[in-house]
């Protein structure tokens, strides 16, 4: 009997809806909208995720990632945007890479500190070079390939620089420069090398490698005046059986030294995936605005189109109450089309979300990502709405006086 009244009740929301195309369509637009947002987000975050998850795996999964700051939830991450690279002060020192390279079971540890500054050379670099200072062991964890030269070592000059393929071509006119010369912070540098092309400007180090100048760590501190700033400590486990192992241990090691603080935060495998592109984050917080008001404006319409048209079927409430109607039968009536225009516009949403996001991946280095994930969430963002917005036009439905009903339109 149950069965057949949903049955009963789910064919009935198809001829109302039938009955009112244009109604029922705008009614679905804020939820398409907001939807399709949503869907947007999660599918280039996913996306873009992925792309670092790959590189993870490919450099055999034993990596794991020192960040200043105590890690924070991923709709922080969305809501403050913040720059991974761009710590006012960090809380990672000096005396942390003397303490972590004793650490066993650590087969390599490198420094990351990013500087701002000129690039002075044959042609000026573009304004968003990045100036990347660190030690020699960061070509093996991130198995960095040179396309000719060397990387950094204790066997060069310390004015040594490294430069990626694309900025050798910017600044100096030729994929091969080395012996070229420029200056930072009017500091004089030697090309000692030049980066294979990686076209990966998206990476678990934030650093387009294309278009960098790495050099010494030690330099690095001199042109920061002598300021130890690290914006992140790469670690390279022995093996992938003993990475948990090492974590633990890095964990107390710093909390000792930072004096029980938990001011950094220790990433491994798909936390280190983590987007950090500061364009994925400005699309994301567009989008998760529009997302959030069209959902609420949809979630109205809901509610407004649901009123309307329970007070339109006053008269058919009342003869369905005077034939025996319970009062749970009227609410599942009017509720469950509220879900079928809620759920009809989640899946228009789903669908244009998608489309977005292949149309904008267009112009990124990554494609969407497409799971099941993604899919349930926009149709649990569906269900919720058609619930919540849909509850009060139901209960006011099922409340009706069964005389009242007929009397009004007799």
């Amino acid at each position: 009997m149950t069965r057949f009244l949903i049955i009963n009740h789910i064919h009935n929301a198809q001829q109302s809806l039938e009955s009112s195309r244009v109604r029922s369509a705008l009614t679905m637009l804020g939820v398409t909208i907001g939807v399709a947002s949503v869907t947007a987000i999660l599918a280039l975050g996913g996306g873009a995720g992925r792309v670092i998850n790959d590189q993870i795996n490919m450099l055999g999964g034993n990596i794991a990632v020192i960040r200043p700051g105590a890690t924070v939830n991923p709709i922080s991450n969305i809501t403050q945007p913040q720059n991974t690279q761009g710590y006012a002060t960090s809380s990672l020192s000096k005396s942390d890479l003397e303490k972590l390279k004793k650490i066993k079971h650590i087969d390599s540890v490198s420094p990351l500190m990013t500087l701002g500054g000129t690039i002075k050379a044959d042609s000026p670099a573009p304004a968003n070079t990045k100036i990347l200072a660190t030690t020699p062991e960061l070509a093996g964890i991130s198995n960095l390939k040179m396309r000719e030269g060397q990387f950094l070592g204790s066997d060069i000059n310390e004015n040594s620089a490294v430069v990626g393929q694309q900025l050798s071509v910017n600044i100096f006119g030729t994929e091969s420069s080395i012996g070229s010369k420029m200056s930072i912070h009017g500091q004089p540098f030697v090309v000692v090398g030049v980066l294979k092309p990686l076209n990966k400007p998206i990476n678990y180090n934030s650093v387009d490698y294309d278009n960098a100048v790495i050099i010494n760590y030690s330099m690095g501190e001199k042109l920061n005046k002598n300021n130890s700033q690290i914006q992140q400590i790469d670690i390279k486990a022995d093996s992938i059986n003993n990475l948990n192992q090492v974590v633990k241990d890095i964990n107390k090691v710093l909390l000792k030294n930072h004096d029980g603080e938990k001011d950094f935060s220790i990433l491994v495998g798909d936390q280190i995936s983590q987007p950090t592109s500061q364009l994925f984050y400005s699309i994301a917080g567009v989008t998760a605005a529009i997302a959030a008001i069209s959902l609420f404006v949809g979630g109205i319409g809901i509610m407004n189109i649901m009123l309307v048209t329970v007070a339109e079927r006053t008269r058919e409430i009342g003869i369905r109450k005077a034939l025996g109607a319970s009062n749970t039968d009227i609410m599942y009536q009017f509720l469950i089309e509220s879900l079928a225009i809620s759920i009809l516009g989640g899946i228009v949403g789903y669908v244009v979300g998608y489309a977005i996001a292949f149309i904008i991946s267009e112009f990124l280095v990554f494609s969407p990502a497409i799971n099941w994930q993604v899919a349930v969430t926009a149709m649990g963002i569906s269900i919720v709405m058609g619930t919540v917005f849909g509850l009060y036009p139901a209960i006011r439905a099922a409340r009706s006086d069964p005389i009242e009903s007929l009397n009004r339109h007799n």
